[in-house]
C-alpha cells in the first residue's frame, strides 16, 4: 500500500515515495565521506545540497532531523514511510556498512574480529583526533576574518602531527589504515586529508605514503563518481 510522498519538513526539495534514502549534505570533507561510500555501494539516493554558508542547516525544519544543526544527515525511509534520520559521519558510515554493505566490500563487520575493532579505532581517531585539528587549520588559514598567527601555527602543527600518525600506520599496515583494502576508516580519513592543500594550506610532500594512499583510493572505480561538490 502506497504511503504517498513523504514530508520530511524540507521546504525546498521534492517529496518522494517510500522507500528511499536521502542525503542532506554539501561537498565538504564530511559530505564526501558519505557520497563516496554511497557511490561505492551503488546505492540509489536523493541528494539535497544545503548551503551552510547561509546557515540553512540551522533552520528549524532541519534541526528536527539533526538537533546539532550540522551536515551530513542521512534519512532512511522504510516501506511504511517511517523516516529514520542518522547524524554524524561515523554513525552514518557504520549504519550504511552494517545495513547495506552486505558483501562487506568496504566494511569490516563484528564477525571480522580484530579488524572490526581496528576499523572502529581508526574511524574514531579520524573523527575525534584528526578532523577537529584540520578543521581549525582550515578555518584559520582560509576562512578567518582576521589574521591569527597563533591559531594558524597551533592547528597547522597539530594537523601535521596527526598526518605523521597516519603515515606511520600506513607504513606498518602495508598501505591501509585497516586491513588490506579500502574500508570506511580509510574513506573517512582520505576525505579530509585530500583537502588539506586547498583549505588547511598544508602540502603533502612530507608524507609520501599518504600521497600514494590517496592516489590508490582515487583510482578505485566509484570513488571519483562519489565526489560531489
Amino acid at each position: 500500500m502506497s504511503t504517498g510522498p513523504i514530508d520530511e519538513g524540507d521546504p525546498v526539495s521534492e517529496k518522494y515515495n517510500a522507500p528511499y534514502l536521502k542525503l542532506y549534505s554539501m561537498g565538504t570533507p564530511n559530505g564526501v565521506k558519505i557520497t563516496v561510500y554511497l557511490s561505492l555501494l551503488k546505492l540509489d539516493y536523493h541528494y539535497r545540497k544545503l548551503n551552510i554558508m547561509t546557515n540553512e542547516q540551522k533552520e528549524e525544519w532541519f534541526l528536527k532531523l539533526n538537533p546539532n544543526g550540522r551536515i551530513p544527515v542521512l534519512t532512511d525511509v522504510n516501506e511504511k514511510g517511517e523516516v529514520y534520520p542518522i547524524m554524524e559521519t561515523g554513525a552514518i558510515l557504520l549504519y550504511l556498512g552494517e545495513k547495506y554493505d552486505k558483501e562487506r566490500k568496504y566494511y569490516y563487520g563484528v564477525d571480522a574480529g580484530k579488524l572490526y575493532w581496528d576499523q572502529i579505532q581508526w574511524l574514531t581517531f579520524q573523527i575525534a583526533s584528526h578532523a577537529p585539528y584540520q578543521g581549525q587549520a582550515n578555518h584559520f588559514n582560509s576562512f578567518a576574518k582576521e589574521d591569527v598567527p597563533y591559531g594558524k601555527k597551533r592547528y597547522t602543527d597539530e594537523t601535521k602531527r596527526v598526518f605523521g600518525v597516519f603515515e606511520r600506520r600506513l607504513k606498518d599496515n602495508n598501505g591501509w589504515l585497516v586491513g588490506d583494502h579500502l574500508n570506511i576508516a580509510d574513506i573517512s580519513a582520505w576525505a579530509w586529508i585530500r583537502a588539506a592543500p586547498n583549505y588547511a594550506k598544508i602540502e603533502l610532500d612530507e608524507w609520501p605514503l599518504i600521497q600514494k594512499w590517496i592516489k590508490a583510493i582515487e583510482e578505485i572505480p566509484g570513488v571519483q563518481e562519489g565526489i560531489i561538490a
